[in-house]
C-alpha cells in the first residue's frame, strides 16, 4: 500500500514541502531514499522503538520510503514523526485520512515522547501558503507556530496523542492563534533577547554620547564609540536595547523565524517582543558572524536582525570578519554561496562598535600618558578599513568620566541631580524614540522593507530630506572641508532626518543638519 505524509525542509529561513511516500509490500528490507543525511537514516531505530511504546510495530516486510524532492538534502531528526506515521498508515495499522492535509514534524524519543524541532514558524507559514489545513508539532514548537492564522496548529507531547489526532479521535485541541508578541517568561536561566539590560540613569556624565545613542536608536543608525578604557563605552552600548521600541508585528515574525531556524532558546513563547542584542567575542570567525557551515545556519548578523550587533574592541576582530559586514550594512541581507547550498538570510541590524584610540588606550587622555608610537597608533587604526567606516553614521569620541560625575547617589543625591551627574532614565528616552519611530512608520508605511530613516534609498532621500538653501550651502561646505564621500553625504541626510523627527519638525532645519555633520 502506498501512503503519503508531508513534512518540511528549511532553506535559509524559508520552508519547502517534503513529500514522504511510504510503500509496504512483500519481502524483507528497509529502504530510505531521497538524499537523507545520517540523522534521518538513523530514524529507523528510533521509530521502531517508539512505535513499540504505543503497542504497534514496524512490519517485517519490504518498506520503501522516498523523501521528495530528491535533489534537496534532508537533514536532522525532525522527520521521525512523519516517517513513522507514513509507515504505520502504509502497513494499515492506522487509518489516517488527515495525513494528506497536514504537515507533521517532530523527533521521537525511544519512549514515544515527541521532542521540539527547529523552524516551526517558517514551516507553518509555508504550510498555510500551500493550502494545508493543519500542522502537528511538538508542544514547545507549536506554541511558536500558533501565531500563524488561517491554519490549525496542534501541539503534542507523545506519539499516542499524534495517533489519536490523525485517526480522527481528537483529544488534542488546536492552539489558539496569538499574533501579538508575547511578554518574556520569567526565569533566571533564560538567555537571548529577554536578558536584562542596564538603565541609562546609571550612566554618569557622557551627555553627548547619550544624545548620540538616542539619535541612533530613533533612526536605526550605526555607531562607533572611540575612547579610553573605563569611559563607559561598553556600559552605554548595553543600555541601548532599553531605549529601543518593541518589535512590530512584521519585524517580530521575521526575527522569530531566524531564531527558530537557529534553534536558540529565547525565553519567550510565541513571537519575540524584545529586539535582539548580540555581542560576539572578538575571536569570532567569519562563518560565526555571517552564518553557513556544513549545514546552513544563521550567523550573528542574522540573529541581530531588527536589533543590535555590538562589537566590542572592534580592531581586535579579524579583518576578513569585519569586511564581510559591508554588504549586509548596505543591503540588509547576507547571501551565502557554498558548494552544497545557496541561501539568503535577513541581516538588517544596528551596528554598535567600540574601540580604544590606540593600543594602550590613553592617547588624548587628559591625565594619563600614551606610550604608543605614531606607527603603532596608525597600524592599530588601519585595522578598520575606510569603506567600513564610511558605512557608520555616527563616529563618536567618548571622553573619560569626570570625578564630579561619579558622586555616589546615596551620599550626595541632591548635588548629583543638580549637577546633571544623574542621567535621564531609559524609559524617558524610549518614549521620545518611540515617537520618532512612529513618525517614520507613517512615512514609510507602504514601502516594503523600510522601517527607519537609516534604511532610506537614494530616491527617498530626495523626497523626504529636502534642504533649504542655507542648509544646502552649509552641507556643501562641510562635504568639501571634511572630504566626505557620496555615501557619507547620504548618511548625513538620513541622520539629519532622524534628528528632525526627534525634534518633531516636518522639515530639516540648519541645526538638525549641523548636529548630523558633527557626528561624522
Amino acid at each position: 500500500m502506498l501512503v503519503k505524509a508531508y513534512g518540511s525542509a528549511i532553506c535559509g529561513i524559508e520552508a519547502i514541502t517534503v513529500t514522504i511516500e511510504a510503500s509496504v509490500s512483500a519481502g524483507i528490507n528497509f529502504y530510505l531514499v531521497g538524499l537523507p543525511d545520517s540523522a534521518v537514516r538513523e530514524s529507523q531505530q528510533r521509530i521502531s522503538t517508539a512505535v513499540q511504546a504505543v503497542g504497534l510495530r514496524i512490519p517485517g516486510k519490504r518498506i520503501v520510503i522516498n523523501m521528495a524532492p530528491a535533489d534537496i538534502r534532508k537533514e536532522g531528526s525532525a522527520y521521525d514523526l512523519p516517517l513513522a506515521l507514513a509507515v504505520l498508515a502504509a502497513s494499515e495499522q492506522i487509518s489516517a485520512p488527515v495525513l494528506e492535509t497536514s504537515v507533521c514534524m517532530g523527533e521521537l524519543a525511544l519512549d514515544g515522547t515527541v521532542r521540539p524541532v527547529k523552524g516551526a514558524l517558517s514551516m507553518a507559514l509555508h504550510a498555510r501558503e500551500c493550502g494545508f489545513k493543519a500542522c502537528v508539532f511538538p508542544l514547545e514548537s507549536a506554541r511558536e507556530a500558533s501565531v500563524v492564522e488561517g491554519i490549525d496548529v496542534y501541539g503534542v507531547t507523545h506519539l499516542a496523542q499524534v495517533l489519536d489526532l490523525v485517526e480522527g479521535f481528537g483529544g488534542v485541541p488546536a492552539l489558539e492563534p496569538n499574533t501579538s508578541p508575547t511578554r518574556p517568561i520569567t526565569s533566571s536561566a533564560q538567555i537571548g533577547p529577554v536578558a536584562d539590560h542596564p538603565d541609562f540613569s546609571q550612566v554618569r556624565g557622557q551627555a553627548q554620547a547619550r544624545r548620540a545613542l538616542e539619535v541612533a536608536a530613533a533612526g536605526g543608525h550605526n555607531v562607533l564609540m572611540t575612547g579610553p578604557p573605563g569611559a563607559g563605552k561598553t556600559f552605554m552600548a548595553r543600555c541601548l536595547p532599553g531605549i529601543l521600541p518593541p518589535l512590530s508585528g512584521t519585524e517580530a515574525v521575521e526575527t522569530t523565524s531566524i531564531w527558530s531556524v537557529a534553534g536558540i532558546p529565547r525565553g519567550e513563547a510565541g513571537l519575540m517582543s524584545i529586539r535582539p542584542f548580540r555581542a560576539p567575542h572578538h575571536t569570532a570567525s567569519v562563518i560565526s558572524l555571517t552564518g553557513g557551515g556544513s549545514s546552513a545556519m544563521p550567523g550573528e548578523i542574522s540573529l541581530a536582525h531588527n536589533g543590535v550587533l555590538y562589537l566590542d574592541e572592534l580592531p581586535e576582530f579579524p579583518g576578513r570578519a569585519l569586511e564581510v559586514l559591508r554588504q549586509p550594512l548596505e543591503d540588509g541581507i547576507i547571501q551565502l554561496s557554498r558548494v552544497r547550498y545557496k541561501v539568503s538570510y535577513p541581516a538588517r541590524f544596528m551596528l554598535v562598535a567600540s574601540m580604544n584610540p590606540c593600543p594602550c588606550g590613553f592617547r588624548g587622555h587628559p591625565s594619563k600618558e600614551c606610550v604608543c608610537t605614531e606607527y603603532q597608533v596608525q597600524r592599530y587604526r588601519n585595522r578598520i578599513s575606510g569603506p567600513l567606516l564610511d558605512r557608520i553614521d555616527i563616529q563618536l569620541q567618548v571622553k573619560p568620566v569626570e570625578v564630579d560625575d561619579l558622586i555616589p547617589e546615596q551620599a550626595n543625591l541632591l548635588h548629583a541631580r543638580s549637577s546633571g551627574a544623574l542621567a535621564e532614565p531609559s524609559a524617558a528616552i524610549r518614549h521620545r524614540v518611540e515617537k520618532a519611530r512612529e513618525i517614520q512608520r507613517e512615512r514609510f508605511g507602504n514601502i516594503v522593507g523600510i522601517h527607519t530613516n537609516a534604511h532610506m534609498k537614494v530616491d527617498q532621500l530626495l523626497r523626504y530630506c529636502e534642504l533649504k538653501p542655507e542648509s544646502l550651502t552649509f552641507l556643501k561646505q562641510a562635504l568639501l572641508r571634511l572630504d566626505l564621500s557620496a555615501r557619507a553625504h547620504h548618511r548625513i541626510l538620513r541622520l539629519a532626518r532622524t534628528i528632525a523627527d526627534l525634534d518633531g519638525s516636518a522639515s530639516i532645519e540648519l541645526q538638525h543638519l549641523a548636529e548630523a555633520v558633527q557626528y561624522k
